[in-house]
C-alpha cells in the first residue's frame, strides 16, 4: 500500500458534447480536487482547448511566474496557428458540433472544468517531467492520443477520460477510466464506459457525489481493479 499522494492523474476529454461541461467534466474536476487534497497530482492539458478560458486558470496560479508561463504557452499557439494560416479562435471540430457545442468558448469552458478548483501549482512543456504536486498544466495539442502520450511521459500513472459522443481509446500503458457525460451514450457503450455521469443530468446525484464516485474508482483501479478498456484488451 502507498498513499494517494503517489497518484498522478491525466485529465482528458474527447468526443465532447453539450453535456460535457455540466456533468462529466465538473465531476472529474471534483475528483481532481479530492486527489489534490490528498497530496496527489492532476494534469490538465490540450492547450488549444482551454483557449478563451485561460483566465480561469491564471487567476488560480500560485505565483505570477506560473500564470505567465501558461500565457506564454497560449501565445506560442497563437503564433503557431498564425504562421500556418489558421487561428485559435475558431469553431470546434465537426464531431463537437454534432455533439451540440457551438463555439470554441463553450468547448474551452467545459474542458477547463476538468481541472477542478484548487491552485495551479505549475505549468510544463509537452512531456516535461512534472516536479510539483497539486493541480498542474502540461502544454499539448488538442488531439487526445498525442496529449495523453505527453501526460504519461510527464509522469501520469492514471488517465480519466470524459466523453459525450463515445470513444474507443484505451491509452496504454496507463489504466484509462472512461466517463460518460450522458446516460443514453453510456448504455450504448456500456462495455467500454466505467462511469456514467449522466446521473447528474437525470437528477440522481450531484456533481460532488459523482466526483466522489470517480475518485473512489481511481483508488480501486490504482489498487488493481481492471478498467473496461483493460478488460477489452485495449488499455
Amino acid at each position: 500500500p502507498v498513499a494517494a499522494s503517489e497518484l498522478t492523474l491525466a485529465l482528458q476529454c474527447g468526443g465532447s458534447d453539450g453535456y460535457s461541461g455540466i456533468s462529466a467534466n465538473p465531476a472529474l474536476g471534483h475528483a481532481a480536487d479530492i486527489l489534490v487534497r490528498h497530496g496527489g497530482t492532476a494534469i490538465l492539458s490540450e492547450t488549444p482547448e482551454i483557449y478563451g478560458a485561460e483566465h480561469l486558470l491564471t487567476r488560480r496560479a500560485v505565483s505570477r511566474a506560473v500564470g505567465e508561463r501558461l500565457l506564454e504557452r497560449i501565445r506560442w499557439w497563437e503564433r503557431y496557428t498564425a504562421t500556418n494560416g489558421g487561428e485559435m479562435n475558431n469553431n470546434p471540430s465537426p464531431g463537437n458540433k454534432a455533439g451540440g457545442l457551438t463555439t470554441i468558448l463553450e468547448k474551452s469552458l467545459g474542458a477547463a472544468a476538468k481541472g477542478g478548483t484548487t491552485n495551479l501549482t505549475g505549468v510544463f512543456h509537452y512531456a516535461e517531467p512534472v516536479t510539483t504536486k497539486g493541480f498542474v498544466f502540461m502544454d499539448s495539442p488538442g488531439y487526445d492520443p498525442c496529449s495523453v502520450t505527453g501526460q504519461v511521459a510527464s509522469g501520469a500513472n492514471l488517465v480519466a477520460f470524459t466523453t459525450g459522443r463515445g470513444s474507443c481509446f484505451g491509452f496504454k500503458p496507463v489504466p484509462s477510466i472512461k466517463i460518460a457525460t450522458n446516460t443514453p451514450m453510456y448504455r450504448r457503450m456500456i462495455d467500454d464506459m466505467d462511469v456514467n455521469c449522466g446521473t447528474i443530468l437525470d437528477g440522481e446525484e450531484t456533481i460532488e457525489e459523482a466526483g466522489r464516485r470517480i475518485f473512489d474508482l481511481l483508488l480501486r483501479v490504482a489498487s488493481g481493479e481492471r478498467t473496461k478498456s483493460e478488460q477489452l484488451g485495449v488499455g
